[in-house]
């Protein structure tokens, strides 16, 4: 199987002054990356890391993050991006999961590393973009200037082999690691260079977090794939997007629903000059119908590639094409290449297009199972299809319309709810700015429908005018029973609401 870290070296042959990795002033060439990814894997194997281990990732999105994962690739090892939001015990918990053996990290997050380590036998080098503050630390460009020039063996490996092992964002339960192959990077990036036409003239604003495939991977690594740049902004910051947008020319950025709404809410968007983006990813959460109107005036030039996938797939399973952005609003499109999408009932068999049910997928780009916890694999993985716990339903075109969460469809006297449907009215009233629907017990109706919103500055609307905006546009079982107003929604860092966090403020 050919080593996902070969596109490195591809790229440095075919376009060796194109420029691979940007960072603020900072410009990394395709040619320079392999150097530097050359430099860096023979210090991981001078360090005895070595086929097979697994090293953490603590950093925003610094070049040095994909460095790490190429370098770590190369020599048969992989890598487990960390989630800088999370707490201490997080990070220690996700460290010893994975049985980690090193860290690479930058000064913000040295001290906590230090408090966690001696809790982590595996955990033998650590590594810090930063000056060492002591000698049980290596300085990050002291190594790569050490081992500059020198050459290392691209490992053969096996399809299967660990690439990167991505923890779930724990929207259900503690966070589980997602095993990602070589295999699954390199099919994911050529479905999404062919869905995307990605091409080495494409650049990829990189806004989301590294940690979240949403982040990395939509389209992401696929630029670079087809040898295109990465342009990585530190963090997220709407009014540094659109900065970003204006003086780099970008063609295309992921943006997750929360993320997008607040690109919206600055004050000069509706100056500021969008042209070069071709095309905008979304996915993560289905995307209200307003909040699509309201993206296609801001970023008139562009397709807006509504994407609907997981982190066991490397994201991006299917993609609402141009042609079909309006015709099919509200769709998540039909499969990307290699990939085949059905939609089946409780029993798995197949349901009839229109019809309500789960969501599965199959095909090389789907995760090989979870780390270390065969019972969880067994559950997601049956009968050669991925189960999503995700509830939607194909058209008779081959479109997949997103509904719910399997877990968070709602059922009142008998009659399913999906709560993105009433989501979706309330975000139709102009004084709403964002919406959560869960269910709550009823002693006659088991479950009646509840909203949370977050209103517009300066808004007035009251709890009734609500209800009496969603009276006129929705079934009556389908109206919320009461509506909390709260200033701002729980999300995961990739932006998917916690749902579960609503549940407990209302118990």
């Amino acid at each position: 199987m050919i080593n996902f870290a070969s596109v490195v070296d591809r790229n440095a042959d075919r376009f060796p002054d194109g420029i691979a990795l940007s960072e603020g002033d900072r410009e990394v060439s395709h040619a320079d990356l392999r150097t530097r990814v050359d430099a860096l894997s023979n210090a991981f194997l001078e360090m005895g890391i070595d086929r097979g281990d697994i090293i953490g990732v603590l950093l925003y999105n610094h070049i040095e993050f994909l460095e790490t994962m190429f370098a770590a690739n190369r020599i048969g090892a992989a890598i487990v991006p960390l989630n800088y939001r999370l707490s201490a015990a997080e990070w220690a918990f996700i460290l010893e999961h994975a049985d980690a053996v090193a860290i690479v990290t930058e000064a913000e997050f040295v001290e906590k590393v230090d408090a966690l380590v001696p809790g982590l036998p595996h955990v033998k080098n650590k590594l810090t973009l930063d000056t060492p503050t002591d000698n049980s630390w290596t300085e990050y460009s002291a190594l790569v200037r050490r081992h500059w020039g020198s050459a290392s063996e691209l490992v053969d490996v096996e399809p299967a082999d660990l690439q990167r092992l991505m923890y779930t964002s724990g929207t259900t339960s503690r966070p589980k690691g997602v095993m990602l192959s070589h295999q699954n990077l390199l099919y994911k990036n050529l479905a999404h260079i062919l869905e995307f036409s990605l091409t080495s003239a494409d650049t990829t604003l990189v806004c989301g977090p590294l940690y979240h495939v949403g982040g990395m991977d939509l389209p992401g690594l696929a630029t670079l794939h087809a040898g295109g740049r990465l342009c990585l902004l530190r963090r997220f910051d709407p009014a540094a997007v659109i900065d970003a947008v204006e003086h780099l020319r970008p063609t295309n950025v992921w943006l997750a629903p929360s993320m997008m709404n607040s690109i919206l809410q600055l004050p000069d968007i509706a100056s500021r000059d969008t042209s070069s983006i071709r095309f905008i990813t979304g996915g993560g959460e289905k995307m209200p119908i307003p909040l699509l109107d309201r993206i296609a005036r801001t970023f008139p030039g562009a397709w807006f590639a509504d994407a609907y996938g997981l982190t066991e797939t490397v994201s991006g399973d299917t993609v609402n094409d141009s042609a079909h952005m309006r015709s099919k609003v509200g769709s998540v499109g039909r499969p990307v290449a290699h990939t085949q999408v059905a939609v089946v009932d409780d029993d798995d068999v197949a349901v009839p297009s229109g019809t309500l049910g789960e969501i599965v997928v199959r095909g090389p780009k789907v995760m090989s199972g979870y780390w270390r916890d065969p019972e969880a694999t067994a559950k997601v993985l049956r009968n050669g299809w991925l189960h999503t716990g995700d509830i939607g339903r194909i058209d008779a075109d081959g479109f997949l319309y997103i509904e719910d969460r399997k877990k968070d469809m709602i059922v009142s006297g008998g009659e399913n709810i999906a709560s993105p449907e009433v989501e979706r009215v309330l975000y139709e009233n102009p004084d709403v700015i964002e919406a959560a629907v869960i269910g709550v017990p009823h002693p006659r109706w088991g479950e009646v429908p509840k909203a949370f919103v977050v209103l517009r500055p300066g808004s007035t609307v009251d709890e009734d005018s609500l209800k009496e905006f969603c009276r006129g546009r929705l079934a009556k079982y389908k109206v919320p029973s009461s509506i909390v107003y709260i200033e701002s929604l729980p999300r995961t860092p990739s932006g998917k609401i916690l749902k579960r966090e609503l549940r407990e403020v209302d118990s």
